[in-house]
């Protein structure tokens, strides 16, 4: 009696699941947000921000004469594109790293999907994550004291 064994196919030959593109398709995407970031960019220094009234006013200011983490981040772009770090810092600190952050990560987005890979978002421990929203509150408490008028917007 003459048997015949058929070998299963090895796993290294089947189909992805989701295929992913590489090259000009794969970094469509990236590619569209970095031009979006960089359009906000050239945005923010034609048309200045410290100008009164250019981009309306930030309404946890207008409702509580507060101001609030974000307060001060379009003119600390606008300084950031001028040049000036310093006062980009004086009108709001998180926004140079945060600047920083979006343009190393959409870097990493670009790389990664021109070779075919996934995207790799980033991810923070609960405890970064409470000790960020920590740092958060003091900083919007400080900057509305009299000890903290360093960190209000310029």
């Amino acid at each position: 009696m003459d048997s015949t064994h058929v070998a299963p196919e090895p796993a290294a030959q089947q189909q992805p699941a989701h295929p992913t593109r590489s090259g000009w398709r794969g970094a469509a995407v990236p590619l569209l947000v970095a031009g979006a970031g960089i359009g906000v960019g050239v945005l923010l220094h034609v048309r200045d921000p410290h100008v009164d009234g250019s981009y309306g006013i930030c309404p946890v200011y207008a409702l509580t004469g507060w101001w609030c983490p974000g307060c001060g981040g379009m003119r600390a772009v606008h300084n950031l594109t001028d040049g000036h770090v310093l006062d980009s810092l004086h009108s709001n600190v998180l926004a140079v790293p945060l600047v920083l952050a979006f343009v190393l990560w959409v870097g990493d987005w670009s790389v990664r999907a021109w070779r075919g890979q996934r995207v790799r978002l980033p991810s923070i421990n609960r405890a970064t994550t409470w000790s960020f929203f920590a740092l958060l509150a003091i900083y919007t408490v400080l900057r509305n004291t009299p000890w903290g008028t360093w960190f209000t917007p310029v």
